[in-house]
């Protein structure tokens, strides 16, 4: 732990880079949280029933499956820092936008274009932190991101609290979206490029400039030959090409990771958190006031993981979080199932804790690893196109899942939602534990070359579960 510690600060130039790019997951998490405070007011000052709240909510989540497709491209033609910067002007301008809504159509519409801002953040920010950064510690500056989030989401629900007795709460609490927007582009419009971009553009010096922040004079030359023989096999590579046998059972990693992040509900749990605590028996104001909990656990876990993932790996806090995680929903479930007696005479740690335990699992696992394994896995010459396509499958089962929440309530009830989360989250776990490989220590050009060598040539690894590029 005290060498992680040592390496980061020894590596303080990528650490301002990925703290200023992880920007991009604060308004990302500040956007996620504010929602949950701020539902209860707005849906009465417009007049919004549940049917209306769930589009509130979905409305950002399908702009932002938009927004990672469209960063796909973007990331390659303008680059990394370039693409961060619209987003950051993009949100602060549909931040103030939403502020001013005075019916559902407009404020959906606002949280659409708000979307397209937080699925560009979300795609672009890991692969360009991850491209800065030394492999020593590339999990923990890529992690990085997903503590922002955290943080984001933090500030919004400690923010919804602080404004709950005023006028016009709801319009404050979105309005406040547009500072770390501003934010965003300021700080993209300072950082440098990642070498990598750089190198695809042939400005070989350039790259060798900013690999100087951070790496030894023996290693950019290394590193950057490294990155050079990549770049020069590459060939003219299109959406297809994601879908090759070498690539293909990376890719469903990826999506898998993906889909089971959002089946195994994070985001109701984050969007919905104060109704979640109304429904175990905290009046709205009490419930705001109670998510900060949620907020600072949530916020303290990823803290965790970022200290861990360079020293423990992957694959193993994959694993211990996606079983607390299940667990812990069973907990909940169990909680619902016993009734409202029970739930109200119970209310405090018996209804916090399992909920609380599941944010703290799902930080340490498949909240940052999802991520992180994204940003490293996929080949250089199709890692935009990869990403983009398991973030947009990313996205599109967050809107499902946050869209039919409420409905789901109705109809297989508050215990029935989650031990059918339960379940998702048994099923990932035995595709993990089966299928998921370890990418720590190894640097992005290591693992292009593993995925693109037959399988009679890959090494085998030394940490356990399967190989990478394998079925």
């Amino acid at each position: 732990m005290s060498a992680l510690l040592s390496e980061m600060r020894r590596n303080g130039f990528v650490a301002g880079i990925a703290l200023l790019a992880a920007l991009g997951g604060f308004l990302f998490g500040y956007d996620t949280g504010v929602i949950s405070g701020a539902a209860p007011y707005l849906t009465k000052a417009l007049h919004i029933g549940s049917f209306g709240e769930s589009w509130v909510v979905g409305s950002l989540l399908l702009g932002a499956a938009v927004g990672a497709v469209c960063s796909a491209w973007l990331a390659d033609a303008i680059s990394r820092k370039w693409t961060k910067f619209v987003g950051g002007c993009v949100y602060a301008a549909a931040a103030i936008g939403s502020a001013f809504a005075t019916s559902v159509v407009f404020l959906c519409t606002a949280r659409f274009v708000l979307g397209l801002a937080v699925g560009t953040a979300s795609f672009v920010a890991p692969m360009y932190i991850s491209e800065h950064s030394p492999r020593r510690v590339r999990g923990a500056m890529t992690t990085f991101n997903q503590f922002m989030i955290t943080l984001g989401i933090l500030v919004a629900y400690i923010g919804d609290f602080a404004l709950k007795g005023f006028a016009h709460n709801w319009r404050w609490m979105l309005a406040f979206g547009a500072v770390p927007g501003i934010a965003l582009a300021i700080s993209m419009a300072l950082v440098p490029h990642s070498p990598r971009w750089l190198m695809e553009q042939d400005r070989r010096d350039e790259a060798s400039q900013v690999l100087g922040h951070s790496r030894s004079d023996d290693e950019i030359d290394d590193e950057l030959d490294d990155i050079q023989e990549v770049v020069e096999a590459q060939e003219a590579t299109g959406w297809s090409e994601i879908l090759s046998s070498k690539v293909r059972p990376l890719l469903l990693i990826g999506v898998v990771l993906a889909v089971a992040q959002q089946l195994i509900g994070i985001n109701t749990v984050i969007y919905y958190g104060a109704t979640i605590l109304h429904y175990m028996g905290y009046p709205t104001g009490a419930s705001v006031g109670r998510a900060v909990y949620l907020g600072i656990i949530n916020w303290a876990a990823a803290g965790v993981a970022l200290l861990l993932l360079d020293f423990v790996g992957r694959r193993v806090l994959l694993l211990i979080g996606t079983a607390g995680s299940t667990l812990s929903l069973v907990a909940i479930g169990f909680y619902f199932h016993e009734g409202s007696a029970f739930q109200h005479a119970n209310t405090g740690l018996a209804g916090l804790a399992p909920v609380m335990a599941y944010l703290f699992f799902f930080e340490i696992g498949l909240g940052p690893i999802f991520w992180l394994m994204i940003s490293e896995m996929f080949p250089l010459r199709i890692k935009s196109k990869a990403m983009a396509t398991a973030t947009v499958f990313n996205w599109v089962f967050n809107f499902l899942i946050s869209y039919f929440f409420l409905r789901m309530t109705k109809g297989i009830g508050r215990d029935g939602v989650f031990w059918m989360y339960a379940g998702f989250g048994a099923l990932a776990l035995t595709f993990f534990f089966l299928k998921v490989p370890e990418t720590k220590g190894k640097s992005l050009e290591q693992l292009e070359r593993e995925v693109g060598a037959g399988s009679g040539e890959r090494q085998q690894r030394r940490h356990g579960g399967p190989e990478l590029g394998t079925t």
